[in-house]
């Protein structure tokens, strides 16, 4: 009945009442699409927070991988369960206290004591991890002296050490540079991890009258090694060095006397007033005690390099690692050397200026040397509580 009373209308009326209906069809479309996308809009708010979470679990797992290649890096090749293992045992534990345990993440980190136990290449012991981490540190530990005594090998051999990082080259700072300031050496220092300690040598430090009161300005709990050897020996190896470069010097004779018809020892020679050992460590022990000091004899560390080494590691507070097994004794040259050196799988003997032939020195000269360095030495003895064994 209502279509046919519409059918009746007059032709302007069902114009408008067509508008009508179109508009309200617009309307009603309109209406269904804004909730089609107020629906949508709803739906897709946990899309993303899944996706987020997705990559937060993409991160986790690649930090997981980059903690465990520190781990791997850090846990060194035939010194399991040493420093440098525990330090990456930390780091592994402390990253995983901190967050919830994500799928998969369980196959991405082995159990520390498997890790642990794997063999990885040498180079990599004790070393810095490609993610840049550790920091530059002031030396807890300094080789300071003395010159031609052994230093060189001492250093070659203590950075086979794992918790040890080393500069190689002699910064001189409390003699020669100190006016540089603490934070040019501070930045000559290799990085180094937690639990490692930093070291340089610098021979010339035990003679030199301002570094004991500059060292200890810097740090009074710095520990010190001084290399020792037998002052005559030493300072006809100090003389060999440099005629080797500067050929033209007067005689070893010449220069040892201030009058050789009287005797007289020329004490203002370097090569002579280096090995007044005694006199040097009274400058020493003003500003640090006996038990910060530790003397190596530089011909044990020829002789029974592995032993002097255990005592040095033991002063350092670090496990004996380095032991008879690193060494081996070149004829060649007469002395011990590295089976493996740091960073190489390879024998390594310090270079072609270590080992020189000293030249021949007068008999009479040599004897006149022992007679005036005796009581010094004897002093000196004294004064470490070791006996050296110089004037035997």
């Amino acid at each position: 009945m209502a279509f046919s009373r519409i059918s009746k209308l007059d032709p302007p009326s069902r114009g408008i009442f067509r508008r009508a209906v179109v508009m309200l069809c617009s309307l009603l479309t309109s209406l269904f699409l804004l909730h089609c996308l107020t629906d949508r809009c709803s739906t897709l708010s946990p899309v993303k927070a899944s996706s987020s979470r997705v990559e937060g679990h993409f991160e986790d797992l690649e930090s997981i991988r980059s903690k465990r290649l520190v781990y791997e890096w850090t846990a060194g090749s035939e010194l399991t369960g040493y420093g440098a293992s525990r330090r990456a045992s930390r780091v592994l534990t402390d990253e995983r206290a901190g967050h919830t345990e994500l799928p998969g993440e369980s196959l991405m980190l082995p159990p520390p004591d498997l890790v642990a136990s794997r063999k990885v290449s040498p180079r990599f012991a004790g070393k810095l991890s490609p993610l840049g981490e550790g920091s530059k540190k002031l030396p807890q530990a300094l080789i300071i002296g003395v010159k031609k005594g052994g230093t060189r090998a001492l250093l070659e051999f203590l950075r086979v050490h794992p918790d040890i990082r080393a500069v190689g080259a002699e910064p001189h700072f409390f003699d020669r540079n100190y006016d540089n300031g603490l934070e040019w050496y501070r930045d000559l220092m290799p990085k180094t991890l937690e639990g490692q300690i930093t070291m340089e040598k610098t021979p010339s430090y035990f003679v030199t009258r301002e570094a004991p009161s500059r060292i200890s300005a810097m740090s009074r709990d710095t520990k010190l090694i001084v290399v020792v050897r037998d002052p005559v020996t030493r300072a006809i190896s100090d003389y060999t060095q440099t005629l080797s470069k500067k050929p033209d010097i007067p005689s070893f004779e010449s220069l040892t006397f201030k009058n050789r018809t009287t005797g007289l020892i020329d004490t203002s020679w370097s090569a002579i007033q280096i090995g007044i050992y005694a006199k040097h460590l009274d400058n020493w022990l003003q500003y640090f005690p006996m038990e910060q000091i530790l003397f190596v004899s530089g011909e044990r560390l020829i002789s029974d390099p592995a032993g002097e080494l255990g005592r040095v590691q033991d002063f350092l507070g670090l496990k004996r690692i380095i032991t008879d097994k690193h060494f081996y004794f070149n004829q060649t040259k007469g002395f011990p050397c590295l089976k493996k050196a740091e960073g190489s799988s390879k024998p390594h003997c310090l270079g072609k200026t270590k080992g020189r032939t000293h030249p021949n020195i007068d008999p009479e000269v040599v004897q006149r040397l022992r007679d005036f360095y005796r009581p010094f030495n004897m002093k000196f003895y004294q004064m470490t509580g070791r006996f050296f064994g110089w004037d035997d």
